[in-house]
């Protein structure tokens, strides 16, 4: 049995949802525009795809966002790939999110909510299997894995990581704030630490340990933005405020 036979198994269980009804084909094309492995989708914010190794989202690996909001705000990084990955009638799989998207803001930002694939598997064992299943399928364009506060072995991270380089999807594994003490083989580590900042702990071959600023500038204009608001207390502890930005507010 293929990859592709495998998520499509996966999308008929009852713990899996998808928008409307839709079949899709690989058409052979990476969400890279060039060579595989060389440059990255871009992010949609100037001053970001400026320090990333590949100028834009690896696509041969997987991304840790480091987070203890859920990830659910760190999203609003990938929401302009989101909008770009659309136009290639593939999947964009999230597994295992805290909460249902937002199917009106994904739609705002010229999201196709068809292509939304929904997974909530039951257990650890199935989280994995589900999120190296389509990272190694070729009809996901982005893969959203929510791993949760559990611990994983360098190993278990390491098949994750292969199945991306198999593949040519976005790949993004959202983790807590904690993960970042152990070692992992994703090559790019991010975390949020203030409004519209972002850490890069991690890049393999390029600068890491740098802080990058998210400029309003790169915002689409008129478009709901969804980003997270840690709020970091001197004892080091924080706690985590969502917003929903809208052009309305």
């Amino acid at each position: 049995m293929n990859m592709n036979e495998m998520l499509e198994q996966v999308t008929r269980r009852n713990d899996t949802w998808r928008g409307r009804h839709r079949h899709f084909q690989h058409h052979g094309i990476s969400a890279n525009s060039d060579s595989h492995g060389t440059r990255g989708l871009a992010t949609g914010y100037a001053a970001l795809d400026i320090q990333l190794q590949q100028h834009g989202w690896p696509l041969d690996s997987t991304i840790e966002v480091l987070s203890d909001g859920c990830g659910l705000g760190a999203m609003g990084l990938f929401l302009p790939a989101m909008e770009h990955l659309s136009e290639q009638d593939r999947w964009q799989v999230f597994i295992a999110p805290p909460y249902r998207p937002y199917a009106p803001l994904l739609a705002a930002r010229g999201i196709d909510t068809r292509q939304v694939l929904l997974v909530h598997p039951r257990n650890r064992q199935d989280l994995l299997w589900a999120t190296e299943q389509a990272l190694r399928s070729t009809t996901c364009s982005a893969v959203f894995s929510w791993l949760g506060a559990q611990e994983y072995s360098y190993s278990e991270l390491r098949k994750l990581q292969l199945a991306a380089a198999s593949g040519d999807s976005l790949a993004v594994l959202f983790r807590p704030h904690q993960a970042g003490h152990n070692h992992a083989p994703s090559s790019l580590r991010l975390q949020m630490r203030e409004y519209r900042k972002i850490h890069i702990l991690k890049q393999r071959g390029g600068n890491q340990s740098i802080d990058v600023d998210l400029s309003p500038v790169d915002d689409a204009p008129l478009q709901p933005q969804l980003w997270e608001l840690p709020t970091w207390s001197g004892s080091g502890q924080h706690s985590v405020a969502m917003a929903v930005q809208s052009p309305l507010a």
